[in-house]
């Protein structure tokens, strides 16, 4: 089963297509994604977070409306979307994690939400987990050889490795790519698909995937 969850990003990013598309699907609200996906018509199972980015008149109506909500002090040892995502495996063990409102707005959210897959807490599940938002969609891989569908929407691909790798070929991307190593975080950036399906691999190490297009201003 797939799990979404939507964490409290700037509103504009968010595919609000996608996400009440899935309507029917099981959702997480984390901190002031429970707002937004009751305006969106969307009732999420469970509320998580300190909920310090929601009013009082916003946190009185979740009570109304939810059946659950779990909270926590500003002061704690994880992240709201952490907490979410733990949530997430703990109780519902997916098969899909897809993470809404994880991008956007301050850079140091950005980078929490995008190394933390490889984190010991969710490591196990870090090739189930990916972001997305209006114009992104970020996948993790652990080594191995992979075959990769481009997205309708999406013109630009990229290749990411969050940690030291080796061997990593893109073998028929627009711009290839042969045996290639780093011993430190690097991102070949604005590749292209050059058909409906392309592929690549690598020998250790872990690669985040990027599907992209270009994004309206908001």
């Amino acid at each position: 089963m797939r799990v979404n969850l939507l964490v409290g990003g700037p509103v504009g990013l968010v595919p609000q297509e996608v996400v009440r598309a899935r309507q029917a699907e099981t959702w997480i609200a984390v901190d002031h994604g429970a707002s937004l996906l009751l305006k969106w018509g969307i009732t999420p199972a469970v509320a998580i977070g300190d909920f310090d980015s929601t009013s009082q008149a916003e946190f009185a109506r979740l009570r109304q409306h939810l059946a659950e909500i779990e909270t926590f002090p500003p002061a704690k040892d994880f992240t709201d979307t952490q907490l979410g995502v733990k949530l997430a495996i703990d109780r519902f063990q997916p098969t899909q994690i897809d993470i809404f409102g994880a991008t956007g707005g301050r850079l140091d959210h950005l980078l929490a939400n995008l190394y933390l897959p490889l984190q010991d807490d969710f490591r196990d599940y870090l090739d189930r987990i990916r972001l997305l938002d209006r114009g992104n969609t970020v996948s993790y891989y652990r080594p191995g050889s992979y075959t990769i569908t481009k997205e309708a929407d999406k013109d630009y691909l990229a290749f990411v490795n969050l940690t030291p790798v080796t061997g990593l070929n893109l073998v028929d991307e627009q711009y290839p790519l042969a045996d290639w190593s780093s011993s430190i975080p690097f991102s070949w950036s604005s590749n292209r698909f050059t058909a409906a399906e392309n592929h690549f691999n690598f020998a250790s190490g872990v690669v985040a995937v990027i599907q992209a297009a270009d994004q309206p201003q908001l």
